[in-house]
């Protein structure tokens, strides 16, 4: 099948991710796959541009689409003319841009496959499609009548898991046991909530560090928080990391903190820890308790009794090729 997949984003980031790993893995069973991306937006503070990306990995659509949300109402016009000419088999729309101009600009035999990666996205204004994938099982119940299916996180192979030792001394993190955040700094992470906690797991485990990866708005707040709580030195901003330095982080941890999610319900950064054989504390939202260790109340004490404890859980993870070869067949029928 020829099969293009709408990413209204300029960065390689929430959603982005698994769709970029989706596209992969229906290219290896023998598809056509391109992305298309906003190619409007050019620049980002932080975070990684996608079409570089894309472009190395021979995924990025040539086709002329700006697809993005800032587009005038002339450019969206042209979008949705050039969607119309379009010939593909199926295309895989992800946000609500996206969904937007697919209804108005569907090409001609093509199916539709709609993507729900956050429950407030669905909504009774969200257009029909063929096919529809969630993050969650009980999300399927908000789709009642329609063909819909589980679209897990997705995870590049390149998380494995590393040789934790000496990827702490590459990356001046010290040798005591390690607790990492990695996630935006914003307040639906409930960073606040961690360094809280971790001020009480340090009583218990004098010698832990606490390693936030990421940045965001929140960052200033939080490190005056970590100031006045006397723990400078014990919690260190390792800052916006990607690519193998991300990868390098993840593995150096014993355990990740995921105390919420923003535009992807799916828990990538829960999947990409599992497959790093770091250990995943939770709290219940959207696929995370699914791919934790410990699921935990929103509270610093509960946080801080179930960390750096021995206690796991064994989790059956769907493989990339697996996951795409069910949605293939699903379109095939």
């Amino acid at each position: 099948m020829k099969v293009l997949h709408l990413l209204a984003s300029p960065v390689h980031s929430g959603p982005a991710e698994t769709v970029t790993q989706l596209a992969l893995a229906q290219r290896a069973l023998g598809h056509e796959v391109t992305i298309a991306i906003d190619r409007k937006r050019k620049r980002s503070t932080s975070e990684e541009l996608a079409a570089p990306r894309l472009e190395a990995l021979g995924l990025l659509d040539a086709s002329g689409l700006e697809l993005s949300v800032k587009s005038t109402p002339w450019a969206m016009l042209r979008d949705v003319l050039t969607l119309r000419r379009l010939r593909v088999d199926v295309v895989h729309s992800h946000f609500s841009h996206d969904h937007t101009l697919l209804a108005l600009g569907r090409p001609a035999a093509a199916k539709l496959v709609r993507s729900v990666h956050a429950p407030r996205s669905l909504t009774a204004l969200t257009p029909a499609a063929d096919l529809w994938t969630v993050p969650t099982e009980d999300l399927t119940r908000r789709l009642l009548g329609q063909r819909v299916t589980v679209l897990p996180a997705l995870v590049d192979r390149s998380f494995v898991p590393g040789e934790r030792v000496a990827l702490r001394a590459s990356l001046g993190l010290g040798p005591g046991p390690l607790v990492g955040m990695v996630s935006t700094m914003q307040p639906s992470r409930r960073h606040d909530l961690a360094i809280d906690a971790f001020s009480l797991v340090l009583q218990r485990v004098p010698g832990a560090t606490l390693v936030l990866v990421g940045d965001g708005a929140g960052e200033p707040a939080l490190r005056a928080q970590v100031a006045a709580a006397g723990l400078e030195g014990k919690v260190v901003f390792a800052g916006y990391q990607s690519g193998e330095r991300f990868v390098h982080h993840l593995q150096a941890l014993d355990e990740v903190w995921l105390l919420g999610l923003g535009n992807d319900f799916s828990g990538r950064a829960a999947a990409q820890a599992r497959a790093c054989d770091v250990r995943v504390v939770s709290v219940d939202e959207g696929a995370l308790p699914r791919m934790a260790d410990v699921v935990v109340e929103p509270s610093a004490q509960a946080l801080a009794e179930v960390a750096l404890r021995p206690q796991r859980r064994e989790v059956v993870m769907e493989s990339n090729e697996a996951i795409a070869r069910r949605l293939m067949a699903l379109l095939d029928r």
